[in-house]
């Protein structure tokens, strides 16, 4: 897989700021190196909306998202949601960015299926709509998707989970993010595919939803603890959430030998796995799949040609304890790639 390299943060920048109902709209005008005039009333348009604009998964596909606008000569606007989950406020800046002349948009999409026909009217007016991160619910109901293969993502830090256990007997909790969010069912589903179990195995002794928080992750394993007091092996949707399972088993003393293995390859996250506080943690790419999709509605306004099918923008085992039979790399790569 291609290396991903950091951006530098000068690149994030916002320059007009709109309240749009629940949403916070920015505007970015670009230029590019080939003489393309900066973003005006006849530049191509595109839209990034994303779940929030504080998750810094999200920040640094924004800054992926302007870095390609500027070397591509396009409109960016952006738009997020107050919060994972607000459907209406993602309705809502659709609809502005179509009325204001997009070619393209781009989106994580809050709640997969509701998102829909919102999406539906943007592409019958002609914008190429293009997921990044979360498939729509069909996913067909977008012309294109750039995504980390989140089942993959989840496979990856079960087969690792599993080796690392050595044949010991697992006593597995789940920190899982929401019911029906297919990026957490896919991890979930992949971890447990990874592991060798499936959903109902006497071996998962406690599943909580975290919502991809660190508060709501560390509540989550204090549950778990106390539901099952021996659990050995924790899987979490989110580095966030793997943080707040380790402070909730280091009050108790159990730091040090429960295995923690997560998704997402943050800075921080990446860190912790530096520190041992997270065992292994699969990375994905949030700057790569906005940066992919700003090309991609570049072409279609210059040609024609609509971006189709997916995109897998890679992911990579991050560990610094290496299990035979599993490909990883170590800290020092994850660090160099990380985001946020």
């Amino acid at each position: 897989m291609s290396r991903i390299s950091r951006l530098p943060s000068s690149l994030l920048r916002a320059t007009a700021c709109t309240g749009v109902a629940a949403l916070a709209l920015t505007a970015c005008g670009s230029g590019s190196g080939s003489g393309t005039a900066n973003a005006g009333s006849g530049s191509v348009k595109v839209g990034l909306i994303t779940k929030t604009d504080t998750n810094p998964f999200f920040v640094k596909m924004k800054e992926g998202a302007e870095k390609a606008a500027k070397e591509n000569g396009v409109e960016l606007s952006t738009a997020a949601g107050k919060f994972d989950g607000d459907n209406a406020g993602q309705v809502t800046a659709i609809e502005n960015m179509v009325a204001a002349g997009v070619k393209g948009i781009l989106i994580t999409p809050s709640d997969s299926k509701a998102i829909v026909p919102a999406i539906e009217k943007a592409k019958a007016k002609g914008v190429l709509v293009i997921a990044l991160d979360t498939p729509t619910d069909p996913e067909s109901a977008v012309d294109a998707l750039f995504a980390t293969d989140n089942l993959k993502a989840g496979e990856l830090i079960g087969e690792y989970a599993k080796a690392a256990m050595k044949g010991k007997p697992a006593k597995i909790a789940t920190l899982d993010l929401a019911p029906g969010v297919s990026v957490g069912v896919q991890r979930h589903n992949g971890f447990l595919k990874g592991f060798g179990v499936k959903e109902g195995d006497p071996s998962i002794v406690c599943s909580q939803d975290t919502g991809g928080d660190q508060a709501k992750g560390q509540t989550a394993m204090e549950n778990c603890l106390q539901k099952s007091p021996d659990i050995n092996v924790v899987y979490t949707i989110n580095e966030p959430a793997a943080l707040g399972a380790y402070t909730a088993l280091k009050a108790k003393g159990r730091e040090n030998d429960v295995l923690i293995v997560s998704v997402d390859g943050g800075c921080t996250g990446t860190q912790a796995v530096k520190d041992g506080k997270i065992a292994a943690t699969s990375q994905q790419y949030p700057l790569k799949m906005a940066a992919e999709g700003v090309k991609a509605v570049a072409t279609y306004a210059k040609d024609g040609k609509k971006a189709s099918g997916y995109t897998d923008t890679g992911v990579t085992l991050i560990t610094d304890k290496a299990q035979d039979g599993v490909t990883s790399k170590d800290t020092a790569y994850g660090l160099e790639n990380c985001w946020g």
